[in-house]
């Protein structure tokens, strides 16, 4: 009785706050609705959402652009350095456990909190980098966060340096659990230590690699919290996700519109899901095994 219970009301919160919303969404995606009057103010139109997505509104491909920028940035320059640090700590330096500690504190922070501190960071005139860095040649202040051309980078240091914590301790438990008498012996092949880590130990992390690929790809879809917080996710600093709460609670409300991206970022959501799925059941499965 109380199993059955228990049951329940997890698939029952599941479905209320998961599937509910996911199904409604997709349902809206299909329909024009600025969420004034009933049920019967909302008119259907087919795939119209869609067919403005690619046609007539640029500041979708303005988020697809920042998207895949954000995507690159957290594969090319995260998950690079995460593998140094990981290596770096696998010698057993001395005060390992602290620097470990200290490289996965940003990831126990929420999003929005990281925004804050980097907002803080970030001020034109009591910013700390800009009182590091002082004025330009025309001895300006640089603004970070309001000219377009730098408000996508400076947004994304603060998701590598806390990206980077993550896949540090990944890859520094795929490097424990490697067997070290295979480096032994290529060591005594007279293999190098980057060769060694190149041709031995890198290809025996897959697993790894893998799900840090998934999980990567998975964070820039859903970023979010750290550009809404540094400048509400405007002037060129627009994500796909930003572009949804934007379009559904934004001055002009297009709730059809924003279901549509939704449903757009569910889709390409869905195959990393599944592969990330796929294999924690298998470790699962082979650790019962």
């Amino acid at each position: 009785m109380t199993a059955g219970l228990l049951i329940g009301l997890a698939v029952g919160l599941q479905l209320a706050l998961v599937w509910l919303p996911t199904v409604t969404s997709v349902g809206l995606s299909f329909t024009s609705w600025d969420g004034v009057g009933g049920l019967d103010s909302i008119k259907p139109v087919g795939l119209q959402n869609y067919v403005d997505l690619v046609t007539v509104q640029p500041e979708f491909w303005r988020a697809v652009s920042n998207t895949v920028i954000w995507l690159f940035g957290l594969l090319l320059v995260a998950t690079p350095l995460g593998v140094l640090l990981a290596v770096a700590l696998d010698r057993r330096l001395r005060g390992a456990a602290f620097y470990e500690g200290a490289l996965y504190l940003p990831v126990v922070l929420s999003m929005a909190l990281i925004g804050i501190i980097w907002q803080l960071q970030y001020a034109p005139e009591q910013g700390f980098i800009n009182n590091v860095l002082g004025t330009t040649r025309q001895d300006n202040l640089i603004d970070w966060l309001g000219d377009r051309n730098l408000n996508i980078w400076a947004a994304l240091v603060p998701a590598i340096w806390r990206h980077v914590g993550y896949v540090t301790l990944l890859y520094l438990a795929g490097l424990r659990s490697v067997d070290p008498h295979m480096a032994e012996a290529a060591s005594i092949d007279g293999a190098t230590g980057a060769q060694t880590f190149r041709f031995v130990t890198f290809p025996l992390m897959r697993p790894v690699n893998v799900v840090i690929v998934v999980i990567t790809v998975i964070e820039a879809l859903r970023a979010f919290d750290i550009v809404y917080v540094l400048n509400g996710g405007r002037n060129g600093l627009e994500l796909l996700t930003v572009l949804i709460v934007n379009s559904i609670l934004g001055e002009a409300t297009r709730i059809g519109f924003g279901s549509a991206v939704a449903t757009l970022l569910l889709v390409l959501a869905i195959p990393p899901i599944v592969i990330y799925l796929r294999r924690a059941f298998a470790r699962q499965t082979e650790a019962a095994a």
